[in-house]
């Protein structure tokens, strides 16, 4: 019999829940659309078909970026901090399923209790003693009557899939990040290297003009300007010096190393790969992570618009308790001492001082500011292959125009120095040469630079790899 009250109790807490099923179902917010319609390829040259899902820094063929970027993707403090982040909002998706179900708690208690009973008829004693023990079952369990529990759980649930999407361009930005200073040292070193051999050549010109100063063959001006011009280039050495030294303990701080500033790398530039698949622009805003984001961070706001909404329509709570409560621990658990009730509680908001209003037009407002910032994310995203496509043909026009420019200011260099022995030149021609010359290889290599950087930037417009995001 005790056992069977316990069924009734629970089947009918059960039973109110199917009573209301059909209200609790939350249909899910319309999803956003842009202000303009998406042609059905980019305007820049580009090819239709899907980017592959790969480690895009393994084109670039080079081993020890390789090792760096997965390095990177272990090691990372910010990588970290967004998957702690992701952990986190997991852990709210579930807290947000609990509320939903019933809240069931054991107790137990015992009260000893004395009792003045003088005075009272019928007593033939001035006081009492009594002992009551008593084992419970609570059951408290708030109603989904109109799916206001479960818009705030669908919220959580986007707020989730969103946090996972934000981790995957994370991982995508950190392994952009290691690429571009690993190429921006490999350009450093490249430019310390020019200008090494810069000084070296300027240092045995010094020498020979200083030479024919001694001899009186020369104007000392040209000796003063042979050696201001040696000083200028290793200035400039010392500077090319400074900006490798900083890029290389920023790399390693991204890689979770001490920044000790030394790192292997490659000695020159790689040659660039061939273009990736760029896919057509509807594709770009269905695998890029920070549209996906903001994407699911609309659809989040919308379900927590329509919860707000509801917070205006009546309330059912649900209570229950059964157990046992008797004098003697011993025959607490007989039949006789059995208890149980149920009870339900209905509330219609009536007046709040107007905090429901205010609630839902800051969900409003949230939801607004989230379908703009949607448009905007989308937008940008789409700018940026563009803007990646078209720069590359430029750039590389301007690499092979910078390399021609430069090697016709080396052989200036060479045949201005003859005909400034020969005494047909001034000094200051072979100056102007040479700082041309300087100028232009050392443009050259840095527009070599910028045709990778650009490719980077390429990749991770497209997406890049990790296309597989956090699963519902």
């Amino acid at each position: 019999m005790t056992r069977a009250l316990l069924h009734r109790l629970l089947r009918l807490l059960l039973l109110s829940t199917t009573a209301f099923a059909a209200a609790c179902s939350v249909t899910p917010p319309p999803s956003a659309e842009l202000p303009f319609r998406l042609p059905e390829a980019f305007a820049s040259p580009s090819q239709p078909e899907m980017a592959q899902s790969d480690a895009w820094w393994q084109r670039f063929q080079d081993a020890q970026l390789n090792q760096f970027v997965e390095l990177a993707l272990t090691r990372n403090t910010g990588l970290a901090q967004a998957l702690a982040r992701h952990k986190i909002s997991e852990a709210q998706t579930r807290l947000s399923r609990a509320d939903q179900l019933p809240q069931v708690g054991i107790g137990a208690g015992s009260t000893r209790q004395r009792q003045n009973l003088q005075g009272m008829p019928g007593t033939g004693a001035n006081n009492t003693l009594s002992t009551t023990h008593s084992a419970t079952l609570d059951i408290s369990w708030e109603l989904d009557l109109w799916g206001r529990l479960s818009a705030l759980s669908a919220a959580a649930q986007a707020d989730y899939l969103a946090s996972g999407e934000q981790l995957r361009g994370m991982r995508q930005s950190v392994a952009a990040q290691v690429t571009r200073l690993y190429f921006e040292i490999v350009h450093a070193r490249a430019q310390v290297t020019l200008s090494e051999h810069i000084v070296r050549s300027l240092g045995e010109m010094a020498r020979q003009i200083n030479n024919r100063v001694t001899v009186g063959i020369t104007s000392p001006a040209d000796g003063m300007l042979a050696n201001a011009n040696l000083d200028s280039a290793r200035a400039g050495l010392e500077q090319r010096r400074e900006a490798l030294e900083r890029s290389l303990r920023q790399l390693e701080v991204l890689m979770g190393n001490y920044p000790s500033g030394q790192l292997p790398t490659a000695a020159d530039l790689p040659a660039l790969p061939s273009s990736p698949a760029t896919g057509i622009p509807s594709e770009l805003l269905t695998r890029r992570p920070d549209v996906r984001a903001a994407e699911l961070g609309l659809l989040s706001a919308g379900y927590r618009r329509g919860a707000a909404q509801r917070s205006f329509l009546p309330s059912l709570s649900l209570s229950g308790s059964a157990g046992y409560a008797g004098s003697q621990l011993a025959q607490l658990f007989s039949a006789s001492n059995l208890i149980w009730s149920i009870a339900g509680h209905i509330v219609q908001p009536v007046f709040q001082g107007g905090r429901l209003t205010a609630q839902l037009d800051i969900a409003e407002g949230q939801h607004q500011e989230l379908l703009h910032a949607y448009a905007e994310t989308a937008v940008n995203a789409l700018a940026e292959v563009e803007s990646a496509l078209v720069v590359d043909a430029l750039l590389l026009n301007r690499e092979n125009a910078l390399d021609r420019s430069a090697s016709a200011a080396e052989e200036a260099v060479r045949v201005s120095y003859n005909r400034y022995l020969q005494g047909i030149d001034p000094f200051l021609n072979v100056l102007e040469s040479q700082q041309r010359a300087l100028d232009g290889r050392s443009a050259h290599i840095t527009a070599r630079h910028a045709r990778l950087d650009n490719r980077i930037a390429l990749h991770l417009a497209l997406g890049g790899g990790f296309e597989q995001g956090p699963q519902p």
